[in-house]
């Protein structure tokens, strides 16, 4: 296990290079199935679109249901399906790359397997990771899972328009997010209300600006 996640490092390094030459930011986004990904990752398109050239890698275990969502929106978008894996590793991105003209992209948005678990061991290139944790999947899942968000660099505490109906202490979430990763930046939106979502595509903007030398 020890190689291939050497393996990994090495191709993720290569990967990050390649986007670099051409002048393209990677985001990975990362969380469990039903946490909104796609539908955060369709909002920050829609706040970032005309700033920035924008496409998209689905990763789904199968089915092409999110890339059709994408493409709807006459994104350059392409499917990566695992086969059954819980992950998506650095050698998938590298092989699917081609599939992009990178000269006309400032930004490449990754939507990554739902697991709150193998993902967050997987360096894909990214320049920054963003993990979604819904309020309906419980306030416990830092203290459970807590490598995704140690390693992440902004929680987006999404569909925050339900906290009423689950009990959800957000408090306990940050703090524990905070003792994980002491820089993690916390957000609390809401697709459907579009609450928190200007702030966190200020965020998205900063991080990307940043990643390409624009800061």
């Amino acid at each position: 296990m020890h190689q291939v996640m050497e393996w990994n490092e090495d191709v993720s390094d290569a990967v990050k290079r390649e986007l670099g030459s051409h002048q393209v930011c990677l985001m990975n986004v990362l969380g469990s199935p039903g946490a909104g990904k796609t539908s955060t990752i369709v909002e920050l398109i829609a706040r970032l679109r005309d700033k920035y050239r924008i496409g998209v890698i689905e990763g789904d275990i199968t089915g092409t249901i999110d890339a059709e969502t994408i493409d709807k929106l006459g994104l350059p978008v392409v499917q990566l399906d695992t086969d059954g894996a819980c992950h998506i590793e650095a050698m998938s991105i590298q092989h699917i790359l081609p599939h992009f003209n990178l000269d006309e992209l400032d930004v490449l948005m990754v939507e990554n397997i739902g697991n709150l678990v193998c993902p967050a061991e997987f360096n894909i290139g990214e320049s920054f990771r963003l993990a979604l944790l819904s309020i309906p999947e419980g306030d416990d899942k830092v203290e459970k899972y807590p490598l995704i968000f140690s390693t992440s660099d902004a929680l987006a505490l999404n569909k925050y328009d339900l906290k009423e109906y689950f009990g959800f202490d957000d408090a306990r979430v940050e703090r524990n997010a905070k003792a994980a990763n002491p820089d993690i930046s916390v957000f609390r939106v809401s697709s459907r209300t579009g609450e928190g979502l200007d702030e966190l595509t200020a965020w998205v903007d900063g991080k990307i600006a940043a990643a390409l030398g624009r800061a």
